[in-house]
């Protein structure tokens, strides 16, 4: 079993959330605040910003942790780092994303009664996730364990 090691950025701008939307007809379909895996010897917080940068073409301030979310399905295992954190600065794009293999198709800004149909992940933006950030996540969040997709 592979284990993954991510982190992920949770960036608040106006009262609206950076989402971005991956999506590859026939194979998957969600919206996801920016993240992805830890590499070389960069810390959380450097993953989380870089990967802000690298899939919308924004600068974040990485605030504090918020959530740790626990992953597994039958190949892969994996803890994500969410970070609270606030816009620095650039211009939205999905054009900026290198990895040409992450099929980011779209990315926006959504407040808590706007969020996109369908997947949205972490899970706890459509329910917890709000009140949370009205409390200023004092302290980190860990998730329960869950499934993802193979």
């Amino acid at each position: 079993m592979a284990h993954r090691i991510s982190a992920g950025a949770l960036v608040i701008h106006e009262d609206k959330i950076l989402l971005v939307h991956h999506q590859r007809p026939g194979i998957h379909d969600f919206w996801v605040a920016p993240g992805g895996g830890v590499e070389g010897s960069e810390t959380l917080e450097q993953a989380a910003a870089r990967e802000v940068l690298e899939e919308t073409g924004l600068t974040v301030n990485i605030i504090r942790p918020a959530y740790i979310d626990e992953l597994w399905n039958t190949t892969d295992r994996g803890v994500k780092f969410w970070f609270l954190a606030s816009l620095g600065g650039g211009s939205l794009s999905v054009s900026a994303n290198p990895a040409g293999n992450e099929s980011i198709v779209g990315a926006g800004w959504f407040g808590r009664d706007q969020l996109p149909q369908g997947k949205v992940f972490p899970d706890p933006l459509r329910h917890r996730f709000w009140s949370d950030l009205r409390l200023g996540f004092p302290n980190p969040i860990k998730l329960p364990l869950h499934r993802i997709a193979d």
